[in-house]
């Protein structure tokens, strides 16, 4: 009896101990789902402290006191400015937009391959005194004989990495963004496991809602409270109680009393639209994200990701023309006159394809009634600007991925950068030209060598890529 009872107790002990761990699991995934809405409380009190001193305030222009100078007008300025401001002002390096802007369009966060490496571990396996002047000017470390740069250079197929303009802050705050990225699925999986603690995502838009609610509520009942305990003792001291003033005149005693307070609100104001208003203006015409339904769902993720066909068996053209190219109905029958099934769709997005060219898969005949597919446009350059695929496909060797993104991850194609004049000029700036055994360049290379040096980074600014006249004529 005892054993089996020491058996029970030793049973209970360590289902105690496992539900403590799930509960401590599901507390962290808590925090972390939450965790804009106990960073919006922590804000609040600088909001509130201000709301609270203009109600004081109000209340003092109701009770006859005029003259008074609103006692923390210059506190209740400086936080009005801290609360607009203090994200800009004292906000850390962003790392996943970094790493979106800089990094996404050849490397992962995880161990799998792109143009360049998987970054899982990468703090791992090299040191950060190494890794910020590898990311800064990889070509820089390779010419001087880095063994460790070398080596990758060779082992990625001398794929050139772009020289990043960035602090080193910025650096840092990229691999710090990767190294959590990489600790996210184990953790995930490992809380899974452990009892199933799941956590569903949300926007956490209505956290914001509900603080500006009870940040409401609590003004609300605080600014009652102030006004019941000055009525109080009033009738405490037997002094006479103001009769309640109307609010246009409550309103203009107060703007009176409150000039200065009320200018370093305007400016305040002004100056946050302005800076608002001119990133907002700075946006318009930008289509980065646009990922519209096309008439069919073809899987870039299937064609390119899983079945490696390269992207210019389809975009034939990306080499000689100056657009990419839409592949003809035509192009897709070289396989799907056989695979006449889908992984995902099974046959509905496939017949599609047959209606269009009025193809019958029981007896393999066309008909001649073809029609056109009706493919929506994304990425779409504004006509005073000239691009020219063939210029940066055959001759610059630039991979697809540097513009488009991971298509191979793609289901559903989306503009993946911004395409902005900047854009542009800056990766022109950062790129070095590809002149070894590229015959396109062969005389021209023997030239600029004997201006600029042999050891010189030759760019496609120093070739005259940032000239107006290149895309602009």
């Amino acid at each position: 009896m005892n054993e089996f009872l020491k058996a029970e107790n030793k049973k209970s002990f360590f289902q105690r101990k496992e539900l403590l761990k799930i509960k401590k699991q599901f507390l962290v995934q808590f925090f972390l789902k939450y965790k804009m809405f106990f960073y919006i409380c922590t804000h609040t009190v600088p909001v509130f402290y201000i709301l609270l001193t203009l109600n004081l305030n109000a209340q003092s222009m109701m009770t006859g006191n005029q003259r008074r100078k609103p006692a923390g007008a210059g506190i209740s300025s400086f936080l009005i400015f801290f609360c607009l401001f203090h994200t800009q002002l004292f906000a850390q390096p962003d790392g996943k937009k970094l790493f979106d802007d800089n990094c996404k369009q050849c490397h992962t966060t995880t161990e799998a391959r792109l143009i360049g490496p998987g970054l899982k571990g990468v703090s791992d396996r090299h040191d950060e005194a190494w890794l910020i002047p590898w990311v800064k000017n990889s070509q820089a470390m390779i010419k001087a004989g880095d063994e460790m740069a070398v080596k990758l250079f060779n082992e990625y197929n001398k794929v050139v990495m772009p020289s990043q303009n960035l602090k080193d802050d910025d650096i840092k705050a990229i691999f710090a963004y990767v190294k959590a990225e990489g600790a996210k699925a184990p953790a995930q999986a490992a809380a899974t496991g452990a009892g199933e603690v799941k956590v569903e995502e949300g926007s956490g838009q209505w956290m914001w809602m509900l603080a500006f609610v009870i940040l409401l509520l609590l003004a609300v009942v605080l600014n009652r409270i102030k006004k019941g305990l000055h009525k109080a003792i009033l009738i405490k001291e037997g002094k006479p109680v103001p009769e309640p003033v109307p609010g246009k005149i409550a309103a203009k005693r107060w703007i009176r009393g409150n000039k200065k307070l009320i200018a370093v609100l305007l400016i305040v104001i002004t100056a946050w639209g302005s800076y608002k208003g001119w990133y907002a203006l700075a946006g318009i015409g930008i289509q980065q994200g646009y990922e519209p339904d096309q008439p069919i769902k073809f899987s870039h993720k299937i064609h390119a990701g899983q079945d490696k066909i390269d992207c210019k068996y389809c975009h034939s053209s990306a080499e000689k023309s100056k657009t990419a190219g839409i592949p003809t109905a035509n192009v897709c029958m070289n396989c799907h006159k056989y695979i006449q099934e889908g992984p995902i769709t099974g046959k509905e997005e496939i017949s599609k394809i047959y209606a269009a060219l009025d193809f019958d898969p029981a007896t393999g005949n066309y008909g001649s009634n073809p029609k056109p597919i009706q493919w929506v446009r994304i990425h779409n350059l504004p006509d005073l600007a000239y691009f020219n695929h063939s210029q940066h496909v055959k001759v610059a060797k630039i991979e697809c991925q540097t513009c488009h993104g991971p298509v191979e991850e793609m289901d559903v194609v989306k503009q993946f950068s911004n395409l902005t004049m900047g854009w542009c000029i800056d990766c022109h700036r950062t790129t070095e030209v590809k002149m070894d055994e590229n015959g396109y360049y062969t005389d021209f290379h023997k030239k600029l060598v004997e201006i600029h040096g042999e050891k010189a980074k030759i760019t496609v600014e120093t070739i005259g890529g940032t000239e107006c006249i290149r895309c602009h004529y």
